[in-house]
């Protein structure tokens, strides 16, 4: 029998940082529970209420939230509906296949005023002639009925009859106890017989056995169904190897025989690398409520590694870094760790140019003198070039034209 237990419920809270006091939805299908307890006193803010797919028999220990306005308790063992009538928010009800089969007891939801939506869908008691009449004339204050709504019309049209469709379904009711009493009595020595036929068995020809048989659609049967379910999530995977063999877990090879080392990822997290000119940046995702303690790292000069609860995060580097200068550091709203990692030589980097006085001081004197060199008054041009001896022009060495 699975329990409520408040680690559980932390389990399921992540989305409220694992505070339960203060918690307004919460979901624990498919955990085989067999009966609702402790969730009234340590969850009194829940607004949504999500119990599909378990064990559950009996609708109780409910009474505190008040301020509960959805209740899901489809796919579970429940046979009347009661104890729901403290819950003055609920808007929404979803009994859908159960084994619902005392009708009347939806009376017992007159106080719920706040009610609009209910399902039965799947429920024994559906089948009864004059179903969806009586809940209507039953619950007044419901808008929708098995997802199909309630019309003014339609509750008009039945209330005339309401007495004697009640009178039917009393009957009906009481025909359905006795056979299900009957089917009790049946599904029992079937289960007897059973144990029987597979006490010499092994546990996996029992479970072969028992899915092969025709079975009785009851809570008992499901009850049956969960136990082997269960007991088969919890075999452990048939392996070729030898326990010797299996029990060694396989290490990861870091470094090539060369010794460069590999890059890989064992716990799988998303994460950012960043090169720059002079520094690698890594941003790690790592889990938001993982505890720094169960992280290490490591920056070498060619590689930095990361180990998260035991699995390895490593990365190989094409430039060496300057591992006294790395810094690491942990997001304390996201979880995520920055790793800035220094160059030991910067590549491509560009450097401000510093003013050099002495350097602006030489270029205000040159011109300066350039100013003072400048020419003043009219230029003889005919005397820039020299008449002398013309000078013979050897064709030799003047190149040819292309």
């Amino acid at each position: 029998m699975v329990r409520i237990t408040e680690q559980l419920i932390r389990k399921r809270s992540e989305h409220n940082e694992l505070i339960i006091s203060t918690l307004e939805e919460l979901s624990l299908h498919q955990e085989d529970i067999e009966r609702i307890e402790h969730i009234g006193n340590w969850c009194r803010d829940l607004k949504i209420l999500l119990l599909q797919s378990n064990l559950i028999s009996k609708i109780e220990n409910l009474q505190k939230l008040k301020k509960l306005e959805y209740l899901n308790l489809a796919l579970n063992n429940i046979e009347r509906v009661e104890n729901l009538e403290r819950l003055e928010s609920l808007e929404k009800l979803d009994l859908t296949l159960n084994f619902i089969g005392e009708l009347t007891s939806i009376e017992n939801l007159r106080d719920n005023y706040n009610l609009k939506d209910l399902y039965l869908t799947g429920n024994p008691c559906t089948d009864y002639p004059g179903y969806r009449d009586y809940v209507i004339c039953a619950l007044l204050q419901l808008e929708t009925l098995d997802g199909s709504e309630i019309t003014r019309t339609d509750r008009l049209k039945v209330m005339k009859d309401f007495k004697a469709n009640r009178d039917r379904i009393v009957q009906l009711e009481l025909a359905y106890r006795i056979e299900r009493d009957e089917q009790k009595i049946r599904v029992a020595e079937s289960l007897r017989e059973q144990e029987k036929r597979v006490k010499d068995l092994d546990e996996e020809e029992r479970s072969a056995q028992f899915w092969q048989q025709k079975s009785e659609h009851c809570p008992e049967t499901r009850i049956q169904m969960a136990k082997y379910s269960a007991k088969a999530r919890e075999k452990p995977p048939t392996s070729s190897l030898t326990d010797s063999e299996g029990a060694k877990k396989r290490k990861p090879i870091l470094f090539a025989e060369c010794g460069r080392p590999y890059s890989l990822n064992e716990p799988k997290i998303k994460f950012e690398f960043f090169d720059e000119d002079d520094r690698y940046e890594l941003n790690l995702h790592v889990y938001k409520y993982l505890d720094t303690s169960f992280i290490e790292v490591d920056a070498q000069p060619n590689y930095i590694r990361a180990t998260i609860k035991g699995r390895i995060f490593q990365l190989a580097l094409k430039d060496e870094i300057k591992t006294h200068a790395s810094t690491c550091k942990r997001s304390a709203t996201t979880g995520h760790m920055l790793i800035v990692m220094p160059k030991l030589n910067p590549q491509n980097v560009n450097f401000v140019p510093i003013r050099n006085t002495a350097y602006s001081e030489n270029v205000a004197n040159r011109s300066k003198c350039e100013k003072q060199q400048e020419l003043k008054g009219t230029v003889d041009y005919k005397n820039i070039v020299k008449h002398g001896k013309k000078t013979e022009i050897d064709e030799d060495e003047i190149p040819p034209l292309i």
